[in-house]
């Protein structure tokens, strides 16, 4: 895809949502932190299930320690892999009390010190959070980039590193919103819905469904 392509690509799917958003439910940077390290593995939709009855009562890092690790754990039980996100959870909660002042901070390096915070929930927190220029490659852009040739790469670093080298600056703040949800309703894994796509016809996948 050049670089007129790439333009006209975001162009149409700026114009079709102009204020994507992320699907997790959130109310400050803290909740937000929570509820994507959450999703690790695991719907929006069921972390929201799970979360609307817990930031009902924690909206705070120190809040999260006085629910305790019991008590987040009867929160999220319903999520995969909820003992092992549980400890993190609350492992943070006590670093972000400790060391950053119950505040979530906003530079990657100081995020991705917390437990169970890798690069990709720390650029989403940076992104959505603070308006940080990030580029958060899940398994959905991974997919979309490769498959439509926008930014190719082996592993999600390169296509991270080649997403934010190919996007233009004005597209970056929302790019990865439209790519997530792009790619989970429409570029979806098994068969893409090419007929319901906007920028079928500017997409470089050969095996098109229609």
């Amino acid at each position: 895809m050049n670089k007129p392509q790439i333009q006209d690509f975001f162009t149409r799917l700026r114009a079709a949502n102009p204020q994507p958003e992320t699907e997790l439910n959130w109310t400050n940077p803290y909740t937000l932190l929570v509820a994507v390290a959450l999703s690790a593995q695991a719907t929006d939709v069921g972390v929201n299930k799970a979360t609307t009855a817990l930031f009902e009562i924690v909206q705070a890092p120190q809040e999260m320690l006085d629910l305790g690790l019991e008590g987040l754990r009867a929160h999220i039980k319903t999520i995969g892999l909820y003992n092992t996100k549980a400890k993190n959870v609350i492992a943070a909660a006590e670093i972000l009390v400790n060391e950053f002042g119950g505040e979530v901070p906003n530079t990657r390096a100081a995020l991705m010190r917390l437990p169970g915070v890798g690069r990709k929930t720390a650029n989403v927190v940076l992104n959505t959070a603070f308006g940080e220029l990030t580029m958060a490659v899940d398994t959905h852009i991974f997919r979309v980039s490769n498959r439509t040739g926008l930014a190719l790469g082996k592993n999600v670093e390169q296509v991270e590193a080649a997403l934010m080298n190919r996007v233009p600056e004005d597209f970056l703040r929302d790019a990865h919103h439209w790519l997530i949800l792009h790619g989970r309703y429409v570029c979806k894994a098994r068969t893409p819905d090419c007929a319901a796509c906007i920028v079928s016809d500017l997409c470089g996948f050969k095996d098109k469904t229609a």
